[in-house]
């Protein structure tokens, strides 16, 4: 059987995993020097009011600027204005502060610099719509691409291209200023342009992709949104073009480096490590089929490690977001083997738009439901479980972490 100190070690692998993302040690380390000018920091993502309060703090010389972050994820700052706005569906707030970012970043010289501030979470927080369109076709978009099932890239494709701020934009408007991007990486492969749909950096997609992919998933959406992405006002800024010949980016802090963190203190304890890497991609609850079968296989004294982001495709009416349905899955595939236990979380404190941040699976379970008289596969099917951890025990309620490197989840295997 698994002790409770199974499930305090996995735990702490997630927390190793966090803390190797935290702003407050991976900011400092990159920030450039001071310019001639002004200085004016802006950003979004669910780390950038704790990656503001990094800056403030190691700062040296004057500053301002407006970052945007999620509900509940703020800071203290003194020069640099906290809003905190509605994610993954925006909201008014977000709209009004991304149109403020815009105006920061307009009309400035090439002796300012644009310290840009980005992490997991800015696509839905930096919510400016283009030209034309509104926050209700914004809101009504993602909330399509949320429930559709696709994968991050497509769905940050189709936002640029319906932005006035993502997709490079931020980036063009600033110009001529330099412009440093201090990013966060919450995506597979730590690709900057898809990172929080890229605001300042060049985009190779293109509104045909966009176009494509909101075929491909069968989104309905008003004419006008369909009008303007046939129209050449909603192409992106691409590679070569001059207006970022200042602009440069560095990823502080990756989903790979918190894997590594988490291994460290597994390998501290004895354990050989599987490290399945950084880049899982596909639907939670396949995903987890599959990592059940290599844990069924695995030797006594393994943890098998795992980053990357899976998605859901929503077709039941229940709570929870893809790390708790993994872990829902797992649990059905493993069917309470007596040697494994296993967490799966979102190492930014909130699983989908619940309170936790993901669950802990172990032997016991499975036993709990069937005492209860609860049947995880219709819970499954309903895409529903939250509820069943909150009725079998299993919830990791963390609040916030004020960072974002993805999914964390990890596999220990006791026994076979």
């Amino acid at each position: 059987m698994i002790s409770p100190v199974s499930s305090q070690f996995l735990r702490s692998l997630f927390g190793a995993a966090v803390a190797a993302a935290d702003p407050l040690r991976c900011v400092p380390p990159h920030l450039p020097w001071p310019p001639p000018g002004r200085t004016i920091v802006v950003g979004a993502g669910k780390a950038s009011a704790a990656m503001a309060e990094a800056v403030e703090a190691h700062w040296t010389g004057p500053l301002s600027g407006l970052v945007i972050t999620r509900y509940g994820h703020g800071a203290s700052c003194r020069e640099i204005e906290i809003v905190e706005a509605a994610h993954p569906v925006p909201d008014e707030r977000g709209r009004d502060a991304a149109g403020r970012i815009g105006k920061l970043v307009s009309n400035l010289t090439p002796d300012d610099l644009v310290l840009c501030l980005i992490s997991g979470g800015a696509s839905a927080l930096l919510a400016a719509p283009a030209p034309g369109l509104t926050l209700t076709d914004k809101q009504e978009i993602n909330r399509g691409l949320l429930r559709s099932g696709a994968p991050i890239s497509a769905m940050n494709c189709v936002r640029k291209h319906l932005s006035a701020l993502k997709g490079g934009r931020l980036a063009a408007r600033a110009w001529p200023a330099e412009v440093v991007s201090l990013v966060i990486s919450d995506v597979p492969g730590d690709d900057p342009a898809i990172i929080g749909s890229g605001p300042t950096v060049p985009d190779p997609t293109t509104r045909e992709d966009a176009i494509a992919i909101l075929r491909e998933y069968e989104l309905q959406l008003p004419d006008r949104v369909w009008a303007f992405l046939a129209s050449d006002a909603a192409e992106t800024p691409k590679p070569g073009d001059s207006r970022f010949a200042r602009a440069r980016v560095e990823l502080i802090a990756t989903p790979a480096q918190s894997l590594l963190a988490a291994a460290a203190i597994a390998k501290a304890v004895g354990h050989r490590i599987i490290d399945l890497g950084d880049r899982v991609e596909g639907e939670a609850r396949t995903v987890a089929r599959e990592h059940a079968r290599l844990a069924l296989q695995a030797v006594a004294g393994t943890v098998i490690l795992s980053g990357g982001e899976t998605t859901v495709t929503v077709t039941g009416s229940g709570r929870g977001g893809r790390n708790c349905e993994y872990a829902l899955s797992l649990a059905v595939a493993l069917a309470g083997h007596p040697g494994i236990s296993a967490i799966a979380c979102d190492t930014d404190g909130i699983d989908g738009s619940e309170d936790n941040a993901g669950a802990i699976v172990t032997p016991e379970t499975l036993m709990v439901a069937r005492e209860h008289g609860i049947h995880p596969d219709a819970y499954l099917n309903n895409n529903d479980a939250y509820s069943f951890f909150t009725r079998v025990g299993g919830l990791v309620i963390t609040g916030p972490t004020r960072t974002n490197v993805n999914d964390f989840r990890a596999i220990l295997i006791e026994g076979q």
